[in-house]
C-alpha cells in the first residue's frame, strides 16, 4: 500500500513539475511575443513619425498651405473647377504628373498617358480616392500622399520605391 502511495505521489509530483514548465515557457514565449509586438509597434511609429517630419518639411521648403484630412492626406485646391463632383460610381480622367518626395518624376499623363479609373471601385491609391471624394471636374490639386496611402512597404515593384510618399499634381478634366 505503501508503495501504491508512493508510487502515485511521484506520478503526481511528475505532472505538476511537468505543468509548471510548461507554463514557465509558454509564459517566456508570451513574453518574447509581446516584445516582438511592442518593437515592431515602436517601428512602425518611428517610420510614421519620420515620414511626417519628411512631408512637413517639404511643405515648409516649398512654401505650401495644406490641409490635413485624418488618415494623413495632404491637399491644396489650386484652382477651383465649376463641373460636376466627383462621386463613387463615376469615372474621372485625370491629366497628372506623379512624383517622389525627392523630386523625381515617376509618372505622368504625358508619358504615361491620362489616368482613367472609376471613383469607389479601389483599382488606385487610396490617398487618390480619399481625396476624390472631394473634387469635382476642372479642379486643380496639389496632393502630398503618405505611403501608407499609396504603395505602402513594398512600392508597385517599377518606379516607386518602398515606403514612397507621392505627390500628385493633377487636374481632373472629366467626370462622367
Amino acid at each position: 500500500m505503501l508503495r501504491i502511495i508512493t508510487y502515485l505521489a511521484v506520478i503526481v509530483i511528475i505532472t505538476y513539475s511537468c505543468q509548471a514548465n510548461d507554463n514557465s515557457e509558454k509564459s517566456q514565449t508570451g513574453d518574447q511575443q509581446i516584445s516582438s509586438v511592442e518593437a515592431l509597434e515602436k517601428a512602425n511609429k518611428y517610420l510614421i513619425r519620420t515620414e511626417n517630419e519628411d512631408i512637413e518639411n517639404y511643405i515648409r521648403r516649398h512654401q505650401l498651405e495644406m490641409k490635413e484630412t485624418g488618415t494623413g492626406l495632404r491637399y491644396k485646391i489650386i484652382k477651383k473647377g465649376n463641373g460636376p463632383k466627383a462621386e463613387s460610381g463615376k469615372i474621372a480622367t485625370l491629366e497628372y504628373q506623379l512624383r517622389l518626395l525627392t523630386g523625381d518624376v515617376v509618372y505622368s499623363s504625358d508619358k504615361d498617358g491620362l489616368k482613367i479609373f472609376q471613383i469607389g471601385k479601389g483599382n488606385v491609391e487610396s490617398g487618390l480616392e480619399e481625396a476624390m471624394h472631394f473634387m469635382r471636374e476642372g479642379d486643380q490639386v496639389k496632393l502630398i500622399i503618405p505611403a501608407h496611402l499609396a504603395y505602402g512597404l513594398l512600392g508597385d515593384n517599377n518606379k516607386i520605391p518602398p515606403r514612397s510618399t507621392l505627390i500628385y499634381d493633377l487636374e481632373i478634366i472629366d467626370i462622367k
